[in-house]
């Protein structure tokens, strides 16, 4: 009987013998493929415009292979050429962009597993689902050839819809993953920074948080009691070597407290690679609400700030900004029209 660590010995000796061996185990292989998978996709989500491309590219996919397949399988030849086909799906896909765009639907730091998130979703799509169909049927009494059909409408978006929230979510099990080794870098030790780690336990969210003193007065002593992390001093080295130690920076004092090269330092953190925000900001992008308690009275005005450097699908929320006003306007004309010469009769 030959022995594991005889095994082990022919291991060495015959390398080659061994990958052979590993060719006729698909269960290894499987498993091999989907570690390389886990690793290459935690790699890649971990920069902030690559997930809202990834969701952006799943949907349009998504979205235009069910709403084809639907219409294949229910024989509704309901499109006279294939650019009215063209121009309906563009205008569904708008409306579907633009909806998940407002529930934060493209944004990383939004927890997609979560309850709140989940109704969200589901409300947006059937709201998606009821402009869209507004909009072709507007466009279809203009043109008697585009006969759409309502039973592929609504299977389509009924279909969609749990699939659009099921890759959101597993998607976003491989965002945390990928900022699991990274903290949050807090900027304040009174008050506010306590209450805002004692809501953070509360939260989701798993990770660490690193709290500064900028007066360097409470430095070694706990943020929120026994438990809690310890406050520590000396920004500059921090800041300086941000990379992939914070997945952002966290501001609990005010703004206007700030000394000018801080302010300065922290813009050019914001445009380069980690996202500053304010704590009524962080709550607004984390955790989809503000606590009354915590409100700045100047931060409608500070709003810009956690969004001075332009993520690449705030461009994309522009283009199709952009095409559904376009795709409206022509729809609509021959109403405008209509209206027109009526209100001239009268």
């Amino acid at each position: 009987m030959v022995t594991s660590e005889q095994s082990n010995v022919v291991a060495r000796k015959f390398p080659g013998l061994e990958r052979a061996n590993s060719i006729g185990r698909p269960e290894s292989n499987q498993r091999t493929f989907r570690r390389n998978l886990v690793v290459r996709l935690s790699r890649f989500v971990r920069h902030e415009w690559s997930v809202a491309l990834l969701y952006l590219f799943l949907d349009v996919v998504s979205w235009i292979a069910i709403y084809s397949a639907v219409g294949w399988f229910r024989r509704d030849a309901f499109y006279a050429t294939p650019f009215q086909f063209f121009v309906i799906d563009l205008i569904q896909l708008a409306v579907i962009v633009q909806a998940l765009y407002f529930i934060g639907g493209y944004d990383r730091a939004v927890e997609k597993r979560s309850l709140i998130y989940a109704t969200e979703h589901v409300l947006t799509i059937m709201a998606a689902a009821a402009l869209s169909a507004m909009l072709i049927y507007s466009a279809a009494t203009f043109d008697q050839t585009m006969k759409p059909s309502r039973g592929v409408l609504l299977l389509s978006f009924m279909i969609f819809l749990p699939v659009s929230l099921f890759y959101r979510r597993w998607i976003r099990k491989y965002v945390v993953a990928s900022s699991a080794n990274r903290s949050f870098l807090v900027i304040g030790s009174g008050l506010a920074a306590a209450r805002f780690y004692e809501a953070y336990q509360n939260s989701p969210n798993g990770q660490q948080l690193d709290f500064v003193d900028l007066s360097n007065e409470r430095v070694g002593q706990a943020i929120a009691g026994e438990g809690s992390p310890m406050v520590k001093g000396d920004l500059a080295p921090k800041l300086n070597d941000l990379g992939e130690h914070y997945s952002g920076i966290i501001l609990t004092e005010r703004v206007d407290s700030l000394g000018t090269q801080l302010l300065e330092r922290l813009v050019r953190a914001q445009f380069q690679h980690t996202r500053v925000y304010t704590l009524e900001s962080f709550y607004e992008t984390h955790w989809r609400y503000v606590p009354l308690n915590i409100v700045d009275p100047v931060w409608p005005l500070q709003t810009g700030f956690q969004l001075a450097r332009t993520s690449p699908y705030h461009y994309l929320k522009r283009f199709f900004d952009v095409v559904a006003s376009a795709v409206a306007l022509i729809v609509c004309a021959p109403l405008f029209a209509l209206i027109a010469l009526l209100s001239r009769g009268g």
